[in-house]
Formats: structure tokens, C-alpha cells, sequence
């Protein structure tokens, strides 16, 4: 099966290198450096409309119900409705590379040293308190009734409305992502050192993995919260957070790709994943497999002729992954990677 060849649901083509694949519902957008987001079927790949940010994007993300698409950029953030294709809220000025909803009601955007909470309207709920250095990442607890922000120093959290922290992680260092378990008891950075912190939510204890030889740029947690894969090597690293923890314990090894480039849990808490490597390598693996320490190989891989750069799964069935000279494709999941 390794070498077996996926035929594509659909391909197409944006005019700009791609730098986000966001889904949600029924829909898939992929966002583009220079600013423009062409927004997709999930199901052809037929073209819906498009929406620009001045001064080009960082990040993309739909509502759950895939009612707006939230837009960030170096020059800051823009609110897409689909309703009537109009931009209810753009603010310019402000450098925003993260942007992550609360249900299909609210949005949080960063916005240079602070994070603001939109509604569906555009207006501004509340905003944060400025954090010491320019908000990296943002991640929403507790069912949306909690903001977590990452910065330099580490990750601050705020309740609604509240515009200083009622609970601080520190540790520091710069912070580039956070990944935060569905069960809501761990929150981890990963970091511009080469290592990622992990704390508990209820009582603050915390540990460090280091050793990476690049710094964690992509860290992510799969529906179960079972398993933490990152990047920060040629290997993909995932890391057992049932029990107690991943304290004393050694990660699996994911090992195909040069440099990594994207990553995407399948939904589901089945432990599949999908990367992406610099090389131009696209692979599935079933990431749980194996023992602790072990070197897990792909189940599915397959070389490109160009890198892709961003990939996100539109349900448990559809891989849609863009490489930099803007083709996009629709995978199906391979055949024996079902459970």
C-alpha cells in the first residue's frame, strides 16, 4: 500500500503561493501569502468566491458551521460573511497570525500584543491586556469560557471580558504554538528554543521536552488528546499523554521527510495522521503504532513534484493539501487506513 497511487477527488489552481487550507462543513479555503482567499466546495473544488486581506495572510479559519471565514496577515485581520460575500470587520495596522473560534458566535483574533474576541458582526467583545511581546497563538478552554494567548514568557489566560490574565504558564523563552487537549487538562508551546513545554491546566506542574534540533512551529493534539505530534526535527515526534502523562517517557518516531512542512490529525481519535515535508513527500501513518521509542514508518506515502506547504482534513474522509506553486488537491483517505 505504500506505494500505492491515491486518484484525486479533484484538483485545482490558485495564482499565489499558499500559505493555509482551512475547512469546515461544506466548505475549504485556501489562503494565499500575497493576501487573496479562494474559497472552495469541499466536495468538487468548485470555486465560491474569493476574499483579500491587504498586506497578505498568515492564517485562516472558518466557523464551525462554516457561516465566516476569519482572515490574519502581517497587516492585520478581516471577517468574510457567506451569507452575502461581504467583509463585516477589517482592521488594518496590527501584525495577527492566529485567529480561533468559540463555537459559530465568536472569533479571537491576535493583534499584536493583544488578542480581541469579535461577534459574527465584527464588533469587539472585549480585548486583552498587552502581553509582553507580540501574541503568537491563541486557543480557546473550557468551552469557550476561556482565552489562553502565547507570547514571550509563556501562556497567559483570560476570562471572559477580563482584560488582565486570571491564570499565567510561564516559562521562558519564545513561544510559536500552542496545542491544547481536548480533555482541557494539558496545554503545551511549542518554542523558538527547540523544545516544548507542557503544563497541567489544573495545577500549573510542568516539564519540558528538549533536544529538538530546530525549533516547534507545529504541534497538535488528536481528538482523543491521547497523542501530541510536532514538529522540530526531520522527524515527526508524537508523544503518549494517557495516564499520567508523558513524564519519563520517550515519543514515537515518525521518520520520511526531510524537513517537515505541514501536519494534520484525521478527525476522529483514530491516530492517523497526515504530513507534508519540504522534499515533496505526502504521508499517512497510524501514529500510535508501535511501542514508546519506537520508529514508526508511513502506512501510505507519496512523492510530488513540488513541496506542499499546507494540508487540513474536510471531515474524516477528504485530505486537501496545496503546494506552493498554488495547485490543490482533494485526497481520499487510503484504502486500509479505515478503521
Amino acid at each position: 500500500m505504500t506505494n500505492a497511487t491515491i486518484a484525486s477527488a479533484w484538483t485545482t489552481a490558485v495564482d499565489d503561493a499558499p500559505i493555509a487550507v482551512a475547512t469546515a462543513a461544506d466548505l475549504v479555503a485556501i489562503a494565499g501569502a500575497d493576501g487573496t482567499a479562494w474559497i472552495l466546495e469541499a466536495a468538487t473544488g468548485v470555486p465560491v468566491g474569493t476574499v483579500t486581506l491587504p498586506g497578505g495572510l498568515l492564517a485562516a479559519a472558518f466557523s464551525p458551521d462554516a457561516s465566516h471565514l476569519a482572515l490574519a496577515g502581517p497587516s492585520g485581520h478581516a471577517l468574510w460573511r457567506r451569507s452575502d460575500g461581504h467583509v463585516v470587520a477589517e482592521q488594518t495596522g496590527a501584525w495577527s497570525g492566529a485567529v480561533r473560534w468559540a463555537g459559530p458566535d465568536r472569533v479571537a483574533v491576535a493583534s499584536g500584543r493583544r488578542a480581541l474576541v469579535l461577534s459574527t458582526d465584527g464588533t469587539q467583545l472585549w480585548a486583552t491586556d498587552p502581553a509582553p511581546s507580540t501574541v503568537t497563538d491563541l486557543a480557546w478552554l473550557r468551552d469557550g469560557r476561556r482565552l489562553a494567548s502565547s507570547a514571550y514568557g509563556g501562556v497567559r489566560c483570560h476570562e471572559r471580558h477580563t482584560d488582565k490574565p486570571v491564570t499565567e504558564y510561564r516559562y521562558l523563552g519564545s513561544h510559536l504554538a500552542i496545542a491544547l487537549a481536548p480533555t482541557g487538562r494539558w496545554i503545551c508551546t511549542g518554542n523558538q528554543d527547540a523544545s516544548i513545554h507542557i503544563w497541567r491546566t489544573r495545577d500549573g506542574d510542568d516539564l519540558t521536552m528538549q533536544g529538538y534540533p530546530d525549533k516547534i512551529a507545529r504541534l497538535a493534539f488528536d481528538d482523543t488528546g491521547q497523542w501530541l505530534a510536532s514538529d522540530g526535527a526531520p522527524d515527526i515526534t508524537v508523544w503518549d499523554f494517557s495516564g499520567k502523562g508523558p513524564a519519563g517517557t520517550e515519543p514515537r518516531s515518525l521518520r520520511t521527510h526531510e524537513t517537515v512542512t505541514a501536519l494534520a490529525w484525521r478527525p476522529g481519535g483514530d491516530a492517523v495522521l497526515a504530513s507534508a515535508g519540504a522534499e515533496g513527500t505526502v504521508a499517512f501513518w497510524r501514529a500510535g503504532s508501535g511501542r514508546a521509542g519506537a520508529l514508526v514508518r508511513p502506512a501510505y506515502e507519496r512523492e510530488l513534484t513540488d513541496a506542499v506547504v499546507a494540508l487540513a482534513w474536510s471531515g474524516p474522509g477528504l485530505l486537501v493539501l496545496a503546494d506552493y506553486q498554488g495547485r490543490v488537491e482533494a485526497w481520499p483517505l487510503p484504502d486500509g487506513l479505515a478503521r
